[in-house]
């Protein structure tokens, strides 16, 4: 008979090396693979594959076989397939709402209410739109953001505090969209619904958005207004309106993302529905296309000539086929969590650290502290979100916490501070558009850099807690029955029995009558 082969957990050398592997090649290529001062390659997709590479090593090594090592990859992916498809389709729909005048006309009429004093505060909340309508942070970044950009250079505002504004309501419209990919992911690992992870999310970021307003308002009426320049802006507005039928009425396929959220369409079907809109409206209302043109556009994305280069670049947006980069990332990102997670790198590093939780604030606490650590070393949001689920969801359940308290915390952290690092995918992308390091702009990110710290402090505090049958401890402390999050039968029925137990021993709030 075949010998089995003895399975151990790896040794912390061992588990240590596929994530020193992969911090080592993505220092080497955003940092030192240069030639003439241009990067030769500045993509985290190879140095990802290595890590995967390195990380099945490890897994044969402890005794495992690759096919079980290939079963982790494949489930980790089978988690994130909904949020793959929906990112596929919102490259149709930003390439919809470029051509039906919608994000043209958000960057004209926001640029209408613009002044020095209002900059901020008002700049934050139509950042948060556009990443509200497209479903992206980086969309919202590479469109309004670097309009931002630009008009807050001829307000005379530091570019770091521009940059720190844009991030946050591109990440404020981000998490609160159905379309986004995090969204998605966050909801998919933690294996609860959509829009119970939408839910959630508000509970923290919603408050943080408003204290983030404050601030930036604050800043707003101590701005120096000596070197505005208002030609920047109206540039921007007379390539807009020489090109596009400007219009509220093509506001209204914002209106209808907003419906999606109300009604609480699924993703996919909200996306579709979205891209039909925008279609339509710019047969209606901007230039007439055939449907060849159209299949172009949405699928290689809008080539939108308005002779202002800056315009043209901020609108050559979207497209089908420019979301493929973000989804191989993507697959390799969640592959080598999923690798980690089989090798039983993330059960060595993180097992006694997981035993002396007991308290939502230190489940809340560690959640948040993995999420940071793998967006630091392993170098993506994506894996900030999938490699901490697996791990803490049976915590989470033993503690009678709801799914959705997973998911909102792996985004209050594993997204929200993964575009801290200069290193990671976001912030490497972040720093090239808006041209500022995100070790200058983070500090002025109010809505990212204050979130996990809100979050944290309301959990210690005993508040702001989702519980598994439903109830919720709001901000006041007061526990009240709201609609039960989904999550898998069994880990629900157990996180119920569980809150019951504790309940009967005064570990859990009784519900306020």
């Amino acid at each position: 008979m075949k010998k089995e082969k003895t399975k151990r957990l790896p040794s912390i050398f061992e588990a240590l090396l596929p994530i020193v592997t992969m911090i080592s090649l993505m220092i080497y290529v955003f940092v030192f693979a240069k030639k003439d001062g241009e990067p030769i390659y500045d993509a985290a997709h190879l140095p990802l594959m290595c890590g995967i590479i390195v990380s099945c090593i490890v897994g044969l090594i402890t005794g495992k076989s690759f096919k079980e090592m290939l079963e982790g990859m494949v489930e980790r992916i089978s988690t994130t397939l909904d949020a793959i498809l929906i990112l596929l389709t919102v490259g149709i729909l930003v390439s919809s709402f470029m051509i039906s005048g919608t994000i043209p006309a958000l960057i004209y009429y926001g640029l209408d209410l613009l002044s020095p004093k209002l900059f901020l505060p008002i700049g934050c909340i139509i950042t948060a739109l556009v990443g509200l309508s497209c479903g992206s942070s980086w969309t919202a970044t590479a469109t309004i953001g670097i309009a931002f950009m630009t008009i807050g250079k001829g307000l005379g505002i530091n570019p770091a505090i521009t940059a720190g504004m844009v991030i946050s309501g591109a990440y404020i419209g981000d998490k609160f969209s159905p379309l986004s990919d995090t969204t998605n992911l966050a909801a998919g690992v933690a294996k609860t619904g959509l829009f119970d992870h939408v839910s959630a999310m508000i509970s923290t970021t919603g408050p943080v958005f408003l204290i983030s307003l404050v601030l930036y308002s604050f800043i707003g009426l101590r701005a120096n207004t000596l070197n505005y320049d208002p030609e920047i802006a109206e540039g921007i507005k007379l390539a807009l309106s020489s090109n596009f039928n400007i219009t509220p009425l093509v506001l209204f396929p914002i209106l209808i993302i907003i419906l999606v959220c109300v009604l609480r369409i699924e993703g996919l079907a909200g996306v579709m529905i979205s891209v039909l809109t925008g279609i339509i409206f710019s047969l209606i209302f901007q230039e007439k296309r055939s449907l060849a043109e159209i299949f172009a556009i949405l699928h290689y994305g809008p080539d939108i000539v308005t002779g202002n280069d800056f315009v043209d670049e901020a609108l050559a947006k979207g497209g089908m086929d420019n979301q493929m980069w973000t989804i191989n990332l993507i697959l390799l990102a969640v592959s080598f969590g999923g690798s980690l997670e089989k090798a039983g790198v993330i059960e060595r590093l993180f097992r006694k650290l997981k035993e002396r939780i007991n308290s939502v604030g230190g489940l809340v606490l560690t959640t948040m502290a993995t999420s940071i650590f793998c967006d630091a070393t392993m170098c993506d949001q994506f894996l900030g979100i999938g490699v901490p689920a697996p791990l803490y969801e049976d915590k989470y359940d033993e503690m009678g916490l709801s799914r959705n308290m997973l998911s909102r915390t792996l985004e209050d952290a594993g997204t929200l501070w993964a575009v801290m690092f200069p290193w990671t995918a976001c912030g490497a992308y972040q720093m090239r558009t808006l041209g500022v390091s995100p070790l200058v702009f983070f500090p002025f990110a109010f809505v990212n850099l204050l979130n996990p710290i809100y979050a944290l402090l309301t959990a210690f505090m005993k508040r702001n807690i989702f519980w598994a049958d439903g109830s919720y401890t709001n901000i006041f402390g007061k526990t009240k029955m709201k609609k039960m999050a989904k999550a898998p039968e069994n880990a629900k029925a157990h996180a119920i029995s569980r809150l019951e137990i504790l309940r009967k021993e005064n570990k859990a709030p009784q519900i306020t009558k």
